[in-house]
């Protein structure tokens, strides 16, 4: 993934779980009481009791309702995709109308309100402005650290080279200090929602149990106070290894000055080694130096459990392959499992319309007009999910005034909606300016 298109970061509400779990404990607390015949005066009680606990429950989805998820893209600078400058606007656009789709304000069924944010280091300033005109509060930030205070030689001399966009990449830690949300959500900007994600912030605020489905590990008891919520990248690494990286485009935290401080302390002391990794304990991997590879360290080895893992099927889902050996022959999948499971189940195989979320990084981008036509394991769930992110464009434009549909009369029509009239990155149609209005026709 491209410098420009890594990060997406959201800030969220801080709802309180253990206080929650507390009074859930005090209503079940019921004691012993002696038995009475049954009054008028008693089924009266029993109705307002039945009244009281109905207005309560009415009370907490309007709480639901008015609670505000942060959702933020970094931008880390305008680099390029491939040899053509990388078409910012098209992610964030698409991204956001899904968002907005999956939220109170649209017609999936959802129940949270938003906010958007892009979150960009000062070398993207150029090319973020372009992020205003689609809803986004433009917020500009440096790295939590500067490299040359790191204090660990090895990771001062080598972060800046490390994954797809160096130190830069850790401006993805700024969604811990937006504290005016209880819940953060963090996502690169090739990311599309599929359906609302009222199931995790539920949970994140309110304690409400996920369906065992969503978990990747069902049988493991959900923490008390969860801190974070993520997908593993099984794929980046052996599957032997005990550190696996946390996927950086997708993750749901709960904002806290206290936790930043705490990641810029250890950035600060950079305790990264060459043999080794976070303080010789995570390995290494791609992006391991960064934001990949801190997040794993910090919650799976210097505070476990905090953190919920889901089922990267569901969210996230990248279609990746599940096994170790690369190629799948006639959809037989070979090889030992990533997860280390003896059987694991292929996301590529999980219908679109069982995905909350979806990744455009194994099927490439949208706007690179590819069909993935043959009728293989790694071609079908791809070809569906770009179908997915052509109609959401094409619904985007609609609401705008616009007729949804591009110049192209190509065979593949339906299927890109018009907007690509050649295979390739150069055959893509961009979205037209000015953003949220119709097209005048001259």
């Amino acid at each position: 993934m491209l410098a420009t298109l890594r990060d997406i970061e959201a800030p969220n509400h801080h709802g309180d779980l253990t206080s929650h779990m507390a009074e859930k404990a005090a209503e079940n607390d019921i004691r012993p009481t002696p038995r009475k015949a049954p009054s008028a005066a008693n089924e009266i009680q029993q109705d307002k009791q039945k009244l009281h606990t109905l207005m309560s429950e009415q009370q907490k989805q309007q709480a639901g309702n008015s609670t505000k998820i942060g959702y933020a893209v970094t931008i880390t600078n305008c680099g390029s995709d491939g040899d053509m400058p990388f078409p910012i606007s098209e992610g964030a656009a698409v991204l956001s109308y899904s968002i907005r789709r999956a939220s109170i304000h649209g017609n999936q069924g959802g129940r949270y309100d938003y906010e958007l944010y892009a979150i960009y280091h000062p070398d993207a300033e150029p090319c973020a402005a372009t992020l205003r005109d689609l809803g986004y509060t433009l917020v500009p930030r440096d790295t939590p650290v500067k490299v040359a205070d790191i204090k660990g030689d090895f990771l001062r001399e080598k972060i800046v080279n490390n994954g797809c966009c160096g130190e830069k990449e850790l401006i993805k830690l700024e969604a811990f200090s937006f504290t005016q949300h209880a819940v953060m959500v963090i996502l690169d900007l090739d990311a599309l929602f599929l359906k609302p994600m009222d199931d995790i912030f539920d949970l994140m605020l309110h304690g409400k149990a996920l369906p065992a489905e969503h978990l990747q590990w069902k049988d493991e008891p959900l923490p008390e106070e969860i801190s974070i919520i993520y997908t593993i990248d099984y794929a980046m690494v052996n599957p032997g290894r005990k550190v696996k990286p946390v996927q950086g485009g997708f993750l749901v935290l709960r904002p806290n000055q206290t936790v930043y401080e705490e990641f810029r302390h250890i950035l600060h002391q950079g305790d990264y080694r060459d043999k080794g990794g976070w303080g010789g304990l995570t390995g290494k991997f791609w992006g391991s130096m960064t934001f990949q590879g801190l997040i794993p360290y910090y919650y799976l080895l210097l505070h476990p459990g905090r953190a919920v893992e889901l089922n990267r099927c569901i969210y996230n889902n990248m279609c990746s392959n599940p096994r170790a050996k690369k190629r799948s022959v006639n959809d037989t999948k070979p090889g030992q499992c990533f997860t280390q499971e003896e059987d694991c189940e292929d996301c590529r195989e999980r219908p679109v319309d069982q995905l909350i979320s979806s990744h455009f990084t194994v099927c490439q981008k949208p706007w690179m007009c590819m069909r993935h036509w043959k009728d293989a394991i790694n071609h079908r769930l791809c070809r569906a999910l770009h179908g997915e992110w052509f109609l959401a464009r094409s619904e985007m434009e609609q609401s705008w005034g616009r007729s949804g549909w591009g110049n192209s009369t190509g065979e593949d029509r339906e299927y890109f909606h018009g907007f690509c009239e050649t295979y390739g990155e150069r055959g893509y149609m961009l979205i037209e300016k000015p953003y949220g209005k119709p097209v005048e026709i001259v």
